[in-house]
């Protein structure tokens, strides 16, 4: 019985139908009493009566009002019965695994669909793992991903079709799933052997036939999207294929996403080549209409940075008045960020994109024991408040390491330190 009351929370959508069924069932009643001779109603009224008579010994109204109620409580559950029992019938059909649930994923379906509008720029392994935690929490959420990456799997496609690396995208897209683990296997499974398949990922061949089949990735990633139930949007911040360069601070210039952390220099900036870059409409009207804006986390020069990069999207994360989040990474990356501390990760993004990016800085405040990290090449990211807050921006510390994997971030941890930040610092929308 508890179960069907569900149906009745707030924001499920139902009272209003559920009330329009009564209303239609009295209405037909009301006809059919009409249409025959409502002698026989009368008549049933009598004995109803009568019954209450001779089990009180005298006419009481109250006793009647109240078998009249029971009447009415009686055909109202059978209606409501009847009804949970006709939808269920309809989505065992449609999705068998999942009938049971039924009222639980309709609740949980509307509440996410008022989840915050979120946006997140990025790439690589970082921006997977917030991904899949904040899709516990909103439904409302664009990826703005990377298409700057050349090697592996993605490197070899883009070489051979022409296309932008559907590495990144195809994490994003498992990440934002909601689908049957297998599925999520299968388009993370990458083949081995001695073959020309070697080496490949099945979601890349994917996202890349997709792609010729439907004629450009915007569309083969909707397509993909609807094959793995993704929750929100996973867009390019570009069609074209570019090159990531590094300018070190020496004058020497590294070209290519891949090679850019192998060279073990300090870098002063990096650049894409071509540099005029036409950024995907979308990705634009993701970061003009969002609530909150992350970037992050993940590789600050190779996943984040060349998403700023791209013409006219710095400009529109300026001017948007959404929250703007910068997610530290928890430790260094050697070759790219040696020795940064946190006021140095967000002062590398300033000096990209200009003032006005970022107004938090998330920053994980869990020690990490040595022996996790000694020898690896990295260390834990340095928490200078003092040097952030000057630069005009607010640094909010947080428990967000994984357990599982040393130097990573948990999802839900980080889920739940970035909702509390928007829920408190954002600006309610009129």
């Amino acid at each position: 019985m508890f179960h069907l009351l569900k149906w009745l929370y707030p924001g499920m959508k139902m009272k209003r139908w559920l009330l329009l069924f009564a209303v239609g069932v009295m209405m037909f009643s009301f006809g059919v009493a009409l249409a025959i001779n409502y002698e026989y109603l009368a008549r049933a009224e009598e004995e109803i009566f009568m019954f209450v008579y001779r089990m009180a010994g005298s006419y009481d109204y109250t006793v009647t009002a109240f078998v009249g109620l029971g009447i009415m409580l009686i055909g109202a559950c059978l209606v409501l019965w009847a009804t949970r029992s006709i939808i269920r019938s309809i989505i065992a059909v449609l999705i068998p695994d999942r009938s049971e649930k039924l009222v639980d994923l309709i609740y949980q379906e509307r509440k996410l669909g008022r989840g915050p509008v979120v946006t997140v720029i990025g790439g690589g392994h970082g921006l997977s793992v917030l991904l899949r935690g904040i899709k516990s929490s909103t439904n409302n959420v664009s990826a703005v991903v990377t298409v700057a990456d050349d090697g592996g799997s993605s490197g070899r496609l883009r070489e051979e079709f022409g296309i932008i690396p559907p590495g990144d995208l195809r994490n994003c897209l498992v990440a934002l799933a909601d689908t049957e683990p297998l599925m999520e296997k299968l388009f993370q499974y990458r083949f081995k052997g001695g073959s020309a398949l070697a080496g490949h990922s099945f979601g890349n061949l994917f996202i890349a036939a997709m792609n010729e089949v439907t004629g450009d990735m915007e569309t083969a990633l909707k397509e993909s999207s609807k094959v793995l139930a993704v929750k929100g949007r996973v867009i390019p911040a570009s069609t074209e294929c570019v090159r990531l360069d590094a300018v070190m601070s020496d004058g020497s210039v590294v070209e290519g996403e891949s090679q850019i952390p192998e060279a073990h220099k300090t870098i002063r900036r990096v650049e894409l080549f071509p540099k005029k870059v036409q950024a995907v409409p979308a990705a634009l009207e993701a970061i003009a209409t969002a609530d909150a804006i992350i970037l992050g986390p993940g590789s600050l020069y190779t996943s984040i940075m060349p998403n700023l990069l791209v013409e006219g999207v710095a400009q529109a994360l300026k001017k948007s008045k959404a929250i703007k989040i910068y997610i530290c990474n928890v430790l260094t990356q050697p070759g790219e960020t040696d020795n940064y501390t946190a006021s140095q990760h967000a002062k590398a993004i300033l000096d990209h994109t200009g003032k006005g990016a970022i107004d938090y800085v998330l920053v994980n405040s869990t020690p990490i024991p040595e022996e996790l990290w000694r020898g690896t090449g990295s260390i834990p990211v340095e928490i200078d408040e003092d040097k952030v807050n000057a630069m005009g921006m607010g640094l909010i510390k947080a428990d967000l390491m994984s357990s599982k994997e040393v130097g990573r971030h948990d999802p839900d941890k980080l889920c739940a330190a970035v909702m509390k930040i928007i829920y408190n610092f954002r600006t309610p929308r009129f």
